[in-house]
């Protein structure tokens, strides 16, 4: 079932827009309330997405989850539970419960990610 194009704010495209922290999107086929809602709780899912070489230095949230973590000389700090939206920084939340800011990612890569925190941050 094809999705329209939906804008990132809901600006001018009717197809898409954020409501109450949450995406309101239409679907092709999807003409009323009705038939929208047989597709309650119904799973959602695509081809991951070519990153393509423009988006090679980008951090993904999914990849991110579930990675341990290291200082630069290789010392294990933890491992990354979630990541909190937060407007200076997104944080790396750890599984201890330590936050850190994403300024501080030097390198990700699968499941693994270096960072350079300052002295006492994770004391």
């Amino acid at each position: 079932m094809p999705i329209r194009r939906a804008g990132l704010h809901g600006g001018p495209d009717p197809a898409g827009r954020v409501s109450r922290a949450r995406w309101i999107v239409s679907f092709e086929g999807v003409d009323d309330r009705n038939t929208a809602e047989r597709l309650r709780d119904t799973v959602l899912t695509g081809d991951r997405l070519d990153y393509g070489e423009d988006d090679a230095d980008e951090l993904w949230v999914h990849e991110l989850v579930g990675s341990d973590l290291y200082d630069p000389a290789g010392r294990v700090l933890g491992r990354v539970a979630a990541v909190e939206a937060n407007p200076a920084s997104d944080l790396l939340v750890l599984e201890s419960g330590h936050l850190v800011p994403m300024v501080f990612v030097v390198e990700a890569a699968a499941g693994r990610v270096v960072v350079d925190p300052p002295a006492g941050l994770l004391d």
